[in-house]
């Protein structure tokens, strides 16, 4: 078996892209989108007339909501696809907005379902503030699903867990980007930051019982993805899944329930306060939490720019 057929043994695959064209050939059970994905998608002339259609068809709302629509719409061409779950991102721009949040949150996942798409083949990706941790635990009561993103530390995804969020996006290839360039190392295999990220993180909600999924996300090359087979999930882009399945080097479990009941991490009790504290001691977690949010933030205005040049 190569590398991607050996990883499905341990770990569900998850697609990263908004390229529904390209998820066919690796059969992943889920996919992932997020603002700088669909960004990149319809630049493509293959997606072009999806972004036209949808200012065609929705003309007399607002940008925003014709973008929403036009979300949903790749949301939809990818279920036809998988058999799983796709993520869909709420705009960046309200990852400080609780009530904001949690309406797009509704707004996204009634598109979804006006279009006849059960809600539970959909989670609603959401920045991992506190705002955003916050609104995830008011959708989740009311059976939206959601996956928190722009993951970064412990205490973000204990505060996640302790809020009963479906999933959990730990951003592995950001957090190395972070220690490559202050430290001018570059790590690999299980001594990579991020990849330890991911495993600490995995064995906390296991050894603690917490039901909210880890999918490991943001990889910089094969040799993160497999150092955490056994992770729940992992969100992989077509270049690293093509890149797995032209090889046969073996693929052993890292991860399991059974090791992480063995582990030393201790129980955190978390309040806002000891959140924002934790997370403000991170330097690495505070400036790419930050920088994620403004680029998507940045990339949901491009997008909002093409748009407007449609109408």
């Amino acid at each position: 078996m190569n590398q991607l057929e050996q990883l499905k043994q341990f770990t569900t695959i998850v697609a990263d892209t908004g390229d529904f064209q390209s998820i066919k050939a690796f059969a992943p059970r889920d996919a992932t989108t997020n603002p700088s994905l669909i960004l990149k998608a319809v630049q493509k002339p293959e997606y072009q007339p999806l972004l036209a259609q949808a200012v065609k068809d929705h003309g007399q709302l607002s940008t925003k909501e014709i973008i929403d629509h036009l979300l949903v719409t790749f949301g939809q061409e990818i279920l036809k696809i998988i058999p799983g779950r796709v993520s869909t991102e709420t705009d960046a721009r309200l990852s400080f907005d609780t009530q904001g949040t949690i309406d797009k949150g509704h707004a996204l996942i009634k598109l979804y379902e006006a279009a006849g798409i059960d809600r539970d083949r959909v989670l609603i990706k959401i920045a991992s503030t506190w705002e955003g941790i916050r609104a995830a635990e008011v959708l989740q009561k009311a059976g939206v699903h959601c996956n928190l993103t722009l993951l970064f530390s412990l205490p973000q995804a204990i505060a996640c867990a302790e809020a009963n969020v479906q999933l959990i996006s730990p951003f592995v290839g950001r957090i190395y980007d972070w220690y490559k360039k202050s430290s001018g190392h570059d790590y690999s295999g299980a001594d990579d930051p991020g990849v330890l990220s991911v495993k600490q993180i995995y064995s906390y909600f296991r050894k603690f019982g917490y039901a909210t999924e880890v999918m490991g996300a943001s990889f910089r090359n094969t040799a993160q993805i497999v150092e955490l087979a056994g992770c729940d999930l992992l969100t992989i882009s077509p270049d690293l899944l093509q890149a797995l399945a032209e090889s046969d080097t073996p693929v052993s479990r890292k991860l399991s329930p059974e090791a992480s009941l063995q582990s030393d991490v201790k129980k955190i009790d978390l309040d806002e306060t000891s959140f924002r504290t934790m997370l403000n001691d991170d330097a690495m977690a505070t400036e790419k939490l930050a920088e994620g949010i403004r680029q998507f933030s940045a990339d949901a205005v491009k997008l909002e720019k093409m748009v407007e040049a449609l109408r």
